[in-house]
Formats: structure tokens, sequence, C-alpha cells
């Protein structure tokens, strides 16, 4: 059986330039191929693709999780704890606007985890994560 294999995920943009500077310069992401109407990123080992929606729009939603507002979709990629701690000092630097500040999310209990929540200049949510035991990812109470 192989090891786990990147993710292919795409997302509507409504303007290519601010993904590529949000996902190029802010978060680091090396950019691949593209076109007038699409760029692929390397999202941390992953497949990540703006694809431009002028029209596009998000219908904010949110669940409650640990007494945060989480906004519903979301994506993101589960980082060693190093990477999240360093991504998050990156962004901290960069003045961005988080929806959630990066924090301990479910400290003592089952699932305890590094978290931090923010936006691309689209409206798309992402999280960010980090585990200090990996044994935690599915853990139940």
């Amino acid at each position: 059986m192989q090891g786990l294999r990147p993710f292919h995920l795409a997302v509507p943009v409504h303007d290519l330039d601010m993904a590529r500077r949000f996902y190029g310069d802010v978060l680091g992401c090396e950019e691949g191929r593209s076109s007038d109407r699409w760029i692929d990123f390397n999202l941390f080992g992953h497949q990540f693709v703006a694809h431009l929606d002028e029209s596009h729009t998000v219908r904010p939603v949110i669940n409650m999780v640990d007494g945060n507002a989480v906004p519903v979709p979301h994506f993101g990629v589960i980082l060693a704890m190093p990477q999240w701690q360093a991504l998050s000092d990156r962004l901290i630097a960069a003045d961005t606007k988080f929806v959630i500040e990066p924090h301990i999310r479910f400290a003592g209990q089952a699932g305890e985890q590094a978290t931090m929540f923010l936006q691309d200049p689209s409206g798309n949510a992402l999280e960010f994560k980090a585990f200090a035991d990996d044994a935690q990812i599915f853990a139940v109470d």
C-alpha cells in the first residue's frame, strides 16, 4: 500500500492577481502552471488550484467549536508543529487578519491541536492546524 498521497483542491477566486499575492507571497506557496483563468500552487505538498470566477461570493456560515465561530466551509493542511509555528509567525509578521487567532484548541482533551483560521482575498476560509501528537488527529473521548 502506498503512503499518503497529495490531495487536489480547486476553489473559486474573484481575482487571480490577489490570489497570486495571497497564496504566493503571504502563505509562501510555490506557483506551478497557470493560465489567464487559473493558477496551480504547491500548498504544503498538495495541488491547490485557484480558478477565476469573477462573480464568486462567499455565503458565511459558522459552527461553534470549542468556543470559536468556525467558518464553514473551510479547507487547509495539517502541518508538523514546527511548520505550523513558522507559518503562524509568518502570518503574524505580515499583519494577517485572522478569523480565529492562532491558539491551542481542546487543550488537555482528546484532539488537542494548534489551529488558526484566515480568509483569502476572495473570502475562502482556510484552517491550518498541527498536533503535538499525531495520534490525536482522529482521537475520540
